[in-house]
């Protein structure tokens, strides 16, 4: 007879290497991750499906203690003390829906946790969710896809999972061998950057010049918007915006970048946009990152600063006569905003982040793979733009 740690120990090392392989920063692997379901529902015991739990998001989310030390300039422990506190949301609600009845239970259990890790309060931190792979899956079935997804996902936790591992396998297989990238919007051009944590803080007048110079080098012919990265514009001020319509007098470009625009309360991440004759704020971030930027404790101590949320705002802006679904860094990890965006059947994707103090982990490799799998799972272009 087996130890009684035997099970506990394969089941864990198993979702560990799920959560690995998945999330990984390759757009093929995310459909790994339906393993998981079918790990968790075979635990018999709570405790056991606490251990699976914990394995796989920690292993799925693996990049977080070194980018958090690379952000603070600490050391690693303020990263691997956020690492846990962070996959405890996701471990509760799989420990509290766990339950050792098999079949339709156990399958509902497992949509309702979905669910819950798919919205705020718990989808605040609702990273590596299996659903994600429904791209790869399913390219261009939309919701329906979605919900052949959801419906997957669930029969994974019931005694039908090898009739649904061949199924999803298959699909697997058949969209990997004739998989394409999505298109990138007609039309537009993503700049990467490689100017390390300066960008967003250096505001001098030769930074705006040289972000200027970098555009006007790279423009294609046939490009009418240029997307440039999280926080490139600094802080969006009347001077900044009148700075930029003068360094861009004589092009027909619309420029969009990420910028912060500060206010007595704290400050709102941005999208905004600027041309030779006009400037203005397209979208507020609805999620920034918890903790770092998103601080909502600050009010309870009687502080003000950290950047605003607002879970359910503007999921879409329009530019040129296109609906627009844009997602900033943070937002690309989580499920809800690209869904909300989904929803006013957007134009096209617009995807940013500054991610300098990822250098060394896949945090922007799993955001590029994500933002890439929400794209062709809707059959929507996409255009990005990061700084490293």
């Amino acid at each position: 007879m087996r130890p009684d740690w035997f099970q506990p120990l394969a089941l864990a090392a198993a979702s560990a290497a799920t959560g690995y392989i998945a999330w990984s920063g390759h757009v093929l692997t995310l459909p790994a991750a339906i393993l998981f379901p079918a790990l968790w529902s075979i635990a018999r015991s709570r405790r056991t499906a606490s251990v699976v739990s914990v394995a796989y998001f920690l292993a799925a989310s693996r990049g977080l203690p070194q980018g958090v030390a690379a952000f603070y300039r600490a050391d690693i422990w303020p990263g691997l003390i956020l690492w846990l506190v962070a996959s405890s949301g996701f471990v509760f609600v799989h420990v509290v829906l766990w339950s050792c009845q098999p079949g339709l239970r156990k399958a509902l259990c497992y949509l309702i946790a979905m669910i819950l890790m798919a919205v705020p309060p718990f989808g605040i931190v609702g990273w590596a969710h299996p659903i994600t792979a429904a791209g790869v899956l399913f390219p261009g079935w939309g919701w329906a896809g979605l919900a052949a997804m959801a419906a997957g996902l669930a029969i994974m936790t019931t005694r039908y999972r090898p009739a649904a591992v061949m199924s999803l396998v298959g699909f697997w297989l058949w969209s990997a061998a004739f998989w394409t990238a999505p298109d990138i919007g007609r039309g537009w051009q993503g700049v990467d950057l490689q100017l390390g944590n300066s960008l967003g803080r250096d505001n001098s007048l030769a930074r705006h010049s040289d972000l200027v110079a970098t555009l006007r080098l790279q423009r294609r012919p046939d490009t009418a918007h240029m997307l440039l990265p999280e926080s490139a514009l600094g802080f969006w001020t009347p001077s900044v915006e009148r700075l930029w319509r003068q360094q861009l007098t004589g092009t027909d470009v619309n420029v969009i970048a990420g910028a912060a625009v500060v206010g007595p309360e704290g400050y709102d991440n941005v999208l905004a946009r600027v041309s030779a004759t006009e400037g203005e704020i397209l979208y507020r971030e609805r999620m920034p990152v918890p903790g770092s930027m998103w601080q909502p404790w600050l009010p309870l101590v009687g502080r003000s600063g950290g950047a605003r949320a607002d879970f359910f705002a503007n999921p879409i802006t329009s530019v040129g006569g296109q609906r627009l679904a844009p997602l900033i860094c943070y937002e690309q990890l989580i499920i809800w905003p690209i869904l909300q965006s989904m929803l006013h059947d957007p134009d096209l994707i617009i995807a940013i982040g500054n991610g300098w103090w990822t250098k060394g982990t896949s945090i922007i490799a799993i955001e590029r793979a994500s933002t890439q799998a929400w794209a062709r799972l809707f059959g929507k272009p996409f255009v990005m733009s990061f700084n490293t």
